[in-house]
């Protein structure tokens, strides 16, 4: 069952990431030839004051994304994981948002953020409140795709689901006859027990969010502004690859972008390992 999942994984990424790895040492624009130029490429990224604004960018996206998707999915998990009425319809409608393509997704959301018909703004305006055009202003811009991207909770949503369907029933009502109120069995019964779950979902959202904000980026975000505040690595890679055609270059920063995924990866497997080795619930 895996094997057409390994295919595709070889074809369209494994394959194409090891084609690249020998431009990020050449001056490659898609025109002439490539010439081997060493290491100039990763000493021209050292100096690139919009890439490590990029990385600034993605760093503080990742920091505010995540735990935002995660919080959302246990919580909205917690409301819907007892049997009542409606209750798959409901439970679609929280899925539904992480099918959608991320391109009508993005141009739904430019809609709503449109500073003179969009709903945001004609609700502000409403209750008295003139809303600013969202995207022409640096924290509006990044405000919007955070918010955007912090709905697509879905796959966050199930786990959590089935992390707490997998809690004994009779552990909570023990812990209501002793007396333990909502809050305390939340954080000494609840909590402990969902922590792998939410650990593993945070490592994939932490790799989601060094991509996922591309498309956003690049229509809501109208190639990374204003002034660079919606400018993340995907994107800067992007405009490089096939605005500049510096694609050398563009391979390079994938690189760096790679190893520096590798790095957060890893920290996270630690942090799990360590978290297991001295027991989830200590």
């Amino acid at each position: 069952m895996l094997l057409p999942l390994l295919v595709g994984m070889t074809a369209l990424i494994f394959v194409p990431a090891l084609i690249g790895l020998p431009l990020a040492f050449t001056n490659y624009n898609s025109l002439d030839p490539p010439k081997f130029n060493g290491l100039q490429n990763f000493q021209d990224l050292w100096n690139d004051q919009v890439f490590h604004l990029a990385v600034r960018n993605t760093l503080g996206f990742i920091g505010v994304a995540v735990p935002l998707r995660l919080l959302g999915a246990l919580a909205i998990a917690m409301l819907l994981h007892r049997a009542m009425r409606g209750i798959g319809a409901m439970r679609a409608a929280v899925v539904l948002p992480t099918v959608v393509p991320d391109i009508a997704w993005a141009l739904a959301w430019l809609w709503i953020f449109n500073p003179l018909y969009g709903p945001l703004n004609v609700t502000l305006r409403a209750v008295g409140i003139e809303g600013p055009a969202w995207m022409l202003d640096q924290n509006g811009a990044r405000f919007a795709i955070i918010l955007m991207l912090s709905w697509q909770f879905g796959e966050g949503f199930v786990v959590c689901l089935a992390a707490l369907s997998d809690i004994p029933t009779a552990v909570l009502d023990q812990a209501r006859i002793d007396g333990a109120g909502p809050w305390t069995q939340f954080r000494t019964i609840t909590l402990p027990l969902v922590t792998p779950y939410l650990l593993v979902l945070a490592m994939r959202d932490v790799l989601f969010s060094l991509h996922a904000n591309f498309v956003p980026a690049k229509i809501l975000g109208q190639e990374g502004g204003p002034d660079y505040a919606t400018t993340y690595l995907p994107m800067w890679i992007y405009t490089n690859g096939f605005g500049y055609l510096r694609l050398g270059y563009a391979a390079a920063m994938t690189w760096v972008t790679f190893l520096f995924t590798v790095v957060i990866v890893a920290a996270t497997f630690l942090l799990v390992f360590r978290r297991r080795m001295d027991g989830w619930t200590a």
